[in-house]
């Protein structure tokens, strides 16, 4: 119950851009897009995990799920399953948890993502800081785990109709060995459901359904090529719109990719490699935009497919986040690169340190003795909406809303 995306690069890229290929279409940046806007596409979209609960919350899984490495117990420093502490001061509900007080005194409490509080706030600060769309991410719901996810499905659903966002089913296959069965199953007999809410995101007028982890090159993704695109089409026979979230390496099939691959890629609508653990600061984002993200968008434009590219804001505990320019150049590249959509990685993610939602700002924030870095650990001074506010104007250098600019606009404080 422990999944985590970190995967670290292997070696050094070798890939050469493509050239400028692909029939007219709608123009984007510098490149074409395959899909007008819609409710993904020139959009900013986050990823939701919603996967944290805590003892006594009524959450079926009953435990400190993802807050702490046994969820049995509550979590502290030699029992924890986190890089960041969350800023807990919108949260009408905290559990106690066994870290020290905070230095400032205060109880080191955690939020449940069961909580319909917990997940309307962070709806109405998608809503706040001009975040369209959420990628709701479901792991096998046929574990135990299932009945806590479906019971979240309907909490994000209720909070995106209230504060009129977007929000989408993002499969995670992750250590689902009979998920080619099993999604359809429960695509179809739970998750299409939420279609019929007016917050469902659309695109191409279709359903938008996410896919993560085909064709990655690990022990606990070990499905055919043959199986993945059987998957796909099956998706794209119920009339949806199909985004996949990739390796890195997709187009050369090597690295993190397995080989063979690229037909099950090109079936996507919408392909959004995975960047964690791929890049850590700005000199990699760079390398990456000329030999990754350019010969990617390329190979998109040539196959009519949409490019979703991530943007992390950085792990907190690794120091990457330079106080926003690490993030902002991310933005800068994925914007002049022509990207159809942006997809930030994650709102929620607290264990990878790579959240955007609120977070600790300074010591006197996090647990005292917890070895925590706050958003403040590189000496500069960051509110804790900090990273908020960045994908905000993110979002609207996407939008064409501020000029194109490699100067990060957004202050650390306002």
């Amino acid at each position: 119950m422990g999944i985590s995306r970190r995967h670290l690069i292997g070696s050094a890229l070798g890939a050469t851009a493509l050239g400028a290929l692909g029939a007219a279409k709608l123009t984007t940046g510098t490149a074409t897009a395959a899909s007008p806007p819609g409710d993904v596409v020139g959009k900013v979209t986050v990823g939701y995990q919603g996967w944290f609960a805590c003892a006594g919350d009524g959450a079926p899984i009953n435990g400190w799920w993802h807050w702490a490495a046994d969820m049995s117990r509550p979590p502290s420093p030699d029992n924890t399953g986190i890089h960041s502490w969350p800023d807990m001061r919108e949260y009408t509900k905290g559990y106690r948890t066994n870290y020290s007080n905070l230095n400032n005194g205060q109880p080191a409490t955690l939020f449940s993502s069961y909580d319909q509080q917990t997940v309307d706030t962070h709806f109405r600060w998608m809503q706040q800081y001009g975040i369209d769309t959420a990628a709701l991410q479901r792991f096998n719901p046929f574990s135990p785990e299932g009945p806590t996810r479906d019971a979240m499905a309907t909490k994000v659903r209720s909070a995106a109709e209230t504060y009129g966002r977007k929000f989408y089913i993002m499969y995670d296959a992750t250590g689902w060995l009979d998920m080619k069965s099993q999604m359809k199953q429960d695509w179809t007999d739970k998750m299409r459901a939420h279609t019929s809410s007016s917050a469902y995101a659309r695109q191409n007028g279709k359903p938008v359904v996410g896919i993560w982890g085909f064709g990655f090159n690990e022990a606990n993704k070990p499905w055919s090529a043959a199986d993945c695109l059987d998957v796909v089409n099956w998706f794209k026979a119920q009339g949806c719109y199909v985004m996949g979230g990739v390796p890195t390496h997709w187009r050369s099939g090597n690295e993190d990719s397995r080989p063979g691959y690229l037909g099950v890629y090109h079936a996507f609508h919408m392909l959004s490699p995975w960047m964690v653990g791929r890049i850590g600061n700005i000199a990699d984002t760079d390398r990456f935009f000329s030999g990754v993200n350019t010969p990617d968008q390329a190979d998109c434009d040539a196959n009519g497919i949409d490019y979703q590219p991530c943007v992390l804001p950085g792990d907190t505990q690794s120091r990457q986040r330079a106080h926003g320019d690490f993030m902002w150049r991310q933005f800068y590249n994925m914007v002049r690169v022509g990207a159809q959509g942006i997809y930030i990685s994650m709102f929620d993610e607290y264990n990878e340190g790579n959240q955007i939602a609120k977070t600790a700002e300074n010591a006197s924030m996090v647990p005292a003795g917890s070895g925590i870095w706050a958003l403040d650990e590189d000496g500069t001074v960051c509110s804790s909406d900090y990273y908020l506010r960045l994908t905000g104007d993110g979002g609207r250098m996407l939008k064409k809303q501020i000029a194109l600019t490699p100067n990060r606009p957004t202050k650390p404080v306002v």
